[in-house]
């Protein structure tokens, strides 16, 4: 028969915490998030139900956190297969992915903006693929090294940009609202001061837009097959 002490009682024990699950949380908040400094290594023990100490078990800092978040994220950069694809497509593709992660995790923006991702995970998946996918497509080593540079950067500032304007991206009735006050703002301008600006409402609120995106990846591409053609 069991004792006295032990009558009724059963067994506990806590889910032991990976160092992915504090990751993963980590994200969810920065991205919910207004700015990085709310995530704290306090608020995220909170939300882990742990103390704080458990999480300096795994990261000396929350610095060190948050490198490891921006390498999480790197390393979930998806393109899909696309055999035989011309210099043109590969760039596209590119485009597409970078805007797809930074859209689905914005936190990542002002994560690059402040560090740099050194995991092998990640470099492997953002930086090493991404290159091969471009030399595959027949770019040389060179312009695929700059095509790299000049859309991962562009990505960075397109969702900067972007984010604080949803008007010109988003189409719910509240942001529809927002657009029509916007275009109403530049319209209400003096024109004597902003002739272009009043007379160009209509176009210059949309220019958060994808199009926007779109326009500089397309510039990029007709540049890119001049060179290309050059060579050949």
């Amino acid at each position: 028969m069991r004792g006295a002490a032990g009558r009724g009682r059963l067994p506990s024990k806590r889910a032991k915490l990976s160092r992915e699950d504090i990751i993963v949380a980590a994200l969810e908040m920065s991205d919910a998030a207004p700015d990085l400094d709310a995530v704290t290594i306090r608020s995220l023990a909170h939300r882990l139900n742990v103390g704080t100490m458990t999480l300096y078990g795994y990261f000396r800092s929350k610095e060190d956190l948050l490198d490891a978040v921006a390498d999480h994220v790197m390393g979930t950069l998806r393109m899909p297969d696309v055999p035989d694809e011309s210099p043109g497509e590969a760039i596209r593709a590119v485009a597409d992915a970078f805007l797809d992660l930074m859209s689905e995790h914005p936190s990542v923006v002002a994560l690059l903006a402040t560090r740099t991702t050194r995991s092998r995970d990640s470099m492997r998946v953002a930086m090493e693929a991404v290159l091969r996918r471009l030399v595959s497509a027949g770019l040389p080593a060179p312009l695929a090294t700059q095509c790299y540079g000049f859309l991962i950067q562009h990505a960075i500032g397109y969702t900067t940009y972007r984010a604080p304007r949803p008007w010109g991206w988003a189409s719910t009735p509240e942001v529809q609202e927002l657009r029509r006050q916007q275009e109403h703002f530049y319209a209400a301008l003096p024109v004597t001061d902003f002739p272009l600006v009043v007379e160009w409402a209509s176009e210059l609120v949309l220019l958060p837009a994808q199009e926007t995106y779109n326009f500089a990846v397309d510039a990029l591409v007709a540049r890119v097959n001049q060179l290309v053609a050059q060579e050949i």
